[in-house]
């Protein structure tokens, strides 16, 4: 089978890209031109489109991205470092030694498995993902637990592994960025979610990762489903199959935030109840409302919902939690432009942050209309939202740690 990499794994390619590690894009026609001089013209072009795709994947690998090796769409679909080490972790402590890792794609969480002691095998169907997930466990020293192999995964014999871990493509399309597009419903996953499922069925434990935007109804119930949220962001949302005490929990929803890995499972709370704005308002993180858990932050602070539709928590008390940020409210007024310009300029403030929920306002246009004139030194965070219904501005500020602790 021929291997797209094989040339940038030569001496001769290899010191291309280490040439390359920190060049600029800006200066990249005049260096093809000189490097073509002493080398062959395909082999640059193959060094430049990796070092391009090794620059992009830094948010998601750090340090690794560059020595890496990646496809364009491996560099889009692959999983966020910190949430594949995540999910080995949770692999590790089931007890689970060799993993079938379904769909490797570029081999980020075959990486991540095996450097948990894991076993892996890593199927793909995609000859230019298989090479570079051979070539990503050899670079960073995992290669004698990652075992990748090219074919269709419905053809793998995963008998001998006592997991699965399946990570269907979820886009449609192809070329440019603007011709890619989501896929919403599981059973257009490529494989669909019912395969999924049906594999996982056939080992001990298993962790099928599918879109964070999920409708609850589609989780089956023999799942758990944890939402994974990485600096704040929303990264993935996984159906985990087994039991096994206190590790997975069929039926269970979860909202884990990482770095710190602070981790909230749902009690089948009722929706709290809307109730007048407090002193504090609590923007719950987003895998806590995508899991449906604000009403356990709500308890959690003591507090009750701005509006019966808006995941905003108001409290009359400073309480800390991991899973909400906390601001202090300093005002509050009916949406009305105007007023609102007034009342920064009279405060002199020149720079704020816009967050919205339930309102149609978009922040670029309302930071346009309030044509701030004061120092940016001076900020403060506007909130557009509604309380009781009524489309209303909260002005605020980080709110300082919890007084009583």
């Amino acid at each position: 089978m021929h291997d797209p990499l094989a040339a940038l794994l030569t001496p001769e390619g290899q010191a291309l890209l280490a040439e390359l590690r920190d060049h600029s894009p800006a200066d990249e026609l005049a260096l093809a031109t000189r490097l073509r001089r002493d080398h062959p013209a395909a082999l640059v072009s193959a060094a430049l489109g990796q070092a391009r795709l090794r620059q992009r994947a830094a948010a998601k690998f750090g340090a690794d991205a560059a020595r890496m090796y990646f496809t364009p769409d491996g560099v889009e679909q692959a999983t966020r470092a910190a949430v594949a080490a995540h999910r080995a972790a949770r692999f590790a402590a089931l007890g689970v030694t060799r993993v079938a890792d379904l769909c490797c794609g570029i081999g980020g969480d075959a990486v991540a498995l095996a450097r948990a002691g894991i076993a892996v095998l890593a199927v793909d169907r995609d000859p230019a993902a298989v090479a570079a997930a051979r070539a990503n466990a050899a670079a960073l020293g995992v290669a004698e637990l990652v075992d990748v192999r090219c074919a269709e995964v419905g053809d793998a014999d995963i008998s001998g592994y006592d997991a699965v871990f399946i990570d269907p493509a979820r886009r449609i399309g192809g070329g440019a960025p603007g011709g890619r597009g989501r896929v919403f419903d599981p059973e257009a996953y490529s494989p669909p979610l019912s395969w999924a499922v049906e594999v996982a069925g056939r080992v001990s434990h298993a962790a099928l990762k599918v879109a964070p935007g999920i409708p609850h109804e589609a989780v089956p119930d023999a799942a758990e489903a944890e939402w994974v949220s990485d600096a704040g962001d929303v990264k993935e949302a996984v159906l985990w199959f087994g039991a096994a005490p206190d590790a997975v929990s069929p039926g269970v929803r979860r909202a884990t935030l990482l770095p710190a890995g602070a981790t909230l499972t749902g009690r089948g709370l009722p929706d709290p109840a809307p109730g007048p704005v407090g002193r504090y308002l609590y923007e719950p993180d987003g895998a806590v409302i995508r899991a449906h858990l604000v009403a356990e932050v709500a308890e959690q602070v003591g507090g009750r919902l701005l509006d019966a539709t808006i995941a905003y928590v108001t409290a009359d008390g400073r309480t800390e939690t991991p899973f909400a940020t906390a601001y202090e409210i300093t005002d509050v007024l009916p949406f009305h432009v105007k007023k609102l310009r007034a009342l920064l300029r009279e405060r002199g403030v020149g720079s704020v942050t816009v967050k919205k929920r339930g309102s149609a306002v978009e922040p670029e246009e309302l930071r346009r209309r309030l044509k701030l004139t004061g120092p940016t030194t001076v900020s403060c965070t506007i909130f557009l939202t509604r309380v009781a219904g009524a489309p209303t501005v909260l002005l605020a500020r980080p709110a300082g740690p919890d007084p009583a602790t």
